[in-house]
């Protein structure tokens, strides 16, 4: 089957697409793909993009779940337009599509057990037929019908099963996708409880609300081959789909929030940049998109439908952290310093950007600043790795550091010496000590900074000179001293 674009392109109607969760939960990863390739499709077509809650579930709708997906969205810049739209306004207008149906003998009461149902699907199996519902009560009269609802419980079923015709549906992706009438079931419409299933209001729905293009994962072609009958009986014009392949977890399993899935809520509170999951979630299965493009409109601009991947993806969460690393250490210290505050001593402003400055693209997540504490606070506690190291090197070595320090910066701390820069005290230990290599930077980075990695030592020495408290670096080499003996 030959993929092809969508007849219905933006020069001859504005495309619309939507976003339609249910709000019994938090935002989770499966769905924010849904939302951001719906987004996608829809700002690069310059359309709209619409956010409706399907919150006819009464019993687990949630008012703090439309906050907190609002919330997210907003978080993400997933921006939607106009007012927000809830299934609960369209109820009268489902109802006015089942009575429809009905009148037309398109829709028809279903009095069957949940005991009868299983009979039925087990001998079905047993012949080597599909366990599809038996049409027991698909040709009911409308009066015995009607008799019976009196006093038996019932479901609403539509009549797509057929010996004879089909169902076409439009799909951007895959091109038109044809279902056989004998292939289909009469699903559900109707709970017993008189609640509707997710099939003919959000059908009605986007009819309704002038949707053109519905982004779905592939596990929904058949929701769309019953959705598309509905519509087209009800004399409504289906909107096109694009049904992409699904979201998977890194284990292979389909990725969703009972698999283990992420809340958006959980990686904001790790402190991820939004952009980060924007890009990891946005290039999946879209290999195409460049690796330089690194902002919103960027990825607008790269962005084709028709290349979005049939197959299915696997969700990485190191590619997810990757970017968040990447795109920390594109911004500016301004921008970092309030980031990283939580995780450090109270400081002043100006302290904190330099700080910021200073270990920015050295530290991949915010967090890892306290990393580096010691350069702000000398109490800050060693973990037992940097300790290990001072201890290694002995008291003798720092302090013949200190020594050196102090030949270095003529007895001062530093800052009227325009000589007090790192190698000339670098070499002025290793020609006391004899240690070079790993034996001479690990130590004296040590004790300055407390970890073992980080920004380079000459601008470790500059910022302790400027931002330090006076005679800040021998203050440091002193207590290395001490702890090397204790």
């Amino acid at each position: 089957m030959t993929p092809h674009p969508s007849p219905l392109t933006p020069a001859s109607s504005q495309i619309t697409t939507r976003f339609a969760p249910s709000p019994t939960g938090l935002l989770h990863l499966g769905n924010v793909r849904t939302a951001l390739l719906n987004w996608l499709y829809a700002r690069k077509h310059g359309g709209c993009f619409l956010l409706r809650f399907e919150d006819t579930d009464r019993d687990r709708s949630e008012q703090q779940y439309i906050d907190a997906i609002q919330d997210d969205l907003m978080w993400l810049g997933l921006n939607w337009d106009g007012d927000v739209l809830f299934q609960s306004e369209h109820a009268r207008n489902h109802t006015e599509a089942l009575e429809k149906l009905a009148e037309q003998g398109l829709a028809y009461r279903c009095f069957c057990s949940e005991t009868q149902l299983n009979l039925d699907r087990k001998l079905a199996t047993s012949r080597g037929l599909p366990p599809r519902y038996s049409g027991r009560c698909r040709d009911l009269n409308a009066a015995e019908s009607a008799r019976r609802a009196e006093s038996e419980p019932f479901v609403w079923r539509l009549k797509v099963h057929a010996d004879a015709g089909e169902v076409i549906v439009p799909d951007v992706l895959h091109g038109d996708i044809t279902f056989a009438l004998r292939d289909l079931d009469d699903p559900v419409v109707v709970r017993s409880d008189g609640s509707f299933t997710f099939l003919l209001p959000n059908a009605v729905d986007d009819a309704i609300d002038g949707i053109t293009h519905a982004v779905r994962g592939d596990d929904h072609l058949t929701n769309s081959a019953y959705q598309v009958w509905l519509l087209q009986q009800l004399g409504y014009q289906p909107p096109h789909y694009l049904h992409h392949g699904l979201l998977l977890g890194e284990d292979g399993a389909k990725l969703s929030k009972r698999s283990g899935s992420h809340s958006v809520a959980e990686l904001r509170g790790d402190g991820l940049l939004p952009g980060a999951l924007f890009q990891a979630m946005a290039r999946l299965g879209h290999p195409n998109m460049p690796e330089e493009a690194h902002n919103v409109v960027a990825l607008i601009e790269h962005f084709h439908a028709e290349l979005v991947s049939t197959s299915s993806v696997r969700w990485s969460d190191e590619e997810m952290w990757r970017w968040h690393t990447r795109l920390l250490h594109e911004l500016d210290a301004e921008t970092v310093a309030p980031m990283i505050q939580p995780y450090l001593p109270a400081v002043s402003a100006q302290r904190l950007t330099a700080f910021a400055s200073l270990i920015g693209r050295n530290i991949e997540r915010t967090e890892d600043a306290a990393h580096y504490q010691r350069l702000l606070d000398l109490r800050a506690p060693l973990d037992a790795d940097a300790l290990a190291v001072i201890q290694e090197a002995g008291g003798d070595f720092y302090q013949a550091a200190l020594d050196a320090w102090y030949d270095t910066t003529d007895g001062t701390d530093g800052r009227d010496s325009s000589e007090a820069d790192w190698k000339g005290w670098a070499a002025a230990v290793k020609a006391a000590t004899g240690c070079k290599g790993r034996g001479l930077f690990m130590p004296l980075r040590v004790a300055l900074t407390g970890a073992q990695h980080g920004p380079e030592m000459s601008a470790v020495v500059a910022f302790l000179d400027e931002y330090g408290e006076k005679n800040a670096v021998a203050i440091r080499l002193a207590d290395a001293k001490r702890l090397a003996e204790s």
